[in-house]
């Protein structure tokens, strides 16, 4: 299986701007630009989608884990803070992803609850791409 995505990118670093297109239709010529990326403007960049894909990966992993341990999760809300960073001489680099978990799963221990959910990070595809140390931060609500 392969999945993709597109950038169109029109000017200098600073001054130009881009799109990013996916074909499942996410992303339809969603504006980037330096401004969203290293600024507060308008438009996505890279690290956010990536932070997106994180968090969704994750709340995907821990509830196939959960299932395979017997548990039906009522609601997993995932969030993910990625540090970038200008690190010499590399230059800008995610340095680490946070994920922050709020859980809803009936029957199950806290004990059980914080294993099931540190496998899921550790085994979550996105995790194991990314070269950062990945945090957890987990909750049962």
């Amino acid at each position: 299986m392969k999945r993709s995505a597109s950038a169109v990118w029109q000017g200098s670093l600073k001054e130009g701007k881009g799109t990013l297109t996916a074909p499942g239709g996410a992303l339809k010529n969603t504006e980037y630009s330096f401004g969203s990326r290293f600024a507060s403007g308008a438009g996505t960049n890279p690290e956010e989608l990536i932070a997106a894909a994180h968090a969704g990966c994750f709340a995907m992993a821990l509830s196939a884990a959960l299932g395979e341990a017997g548990f039906t999760p009522t609601r997993l809300e995932s969030s993910a803070e990625l540090n970038f960073d200008n690190v010499p001489p590399k230059g800008w680099t995610i340095t680490a992803s946070h994920l922050t978990l709020r859980a809803q799963v009936p029957g199950i221990t806290p004990e059980k609850f914080h294993e099931i959910a540190a496998k899921a990070k550790a085994n979550c595809p996105v995790s194991r791409v990314l070269n950062a140390e990945i945090s957890l931060a987990a909750s049962l609500a």
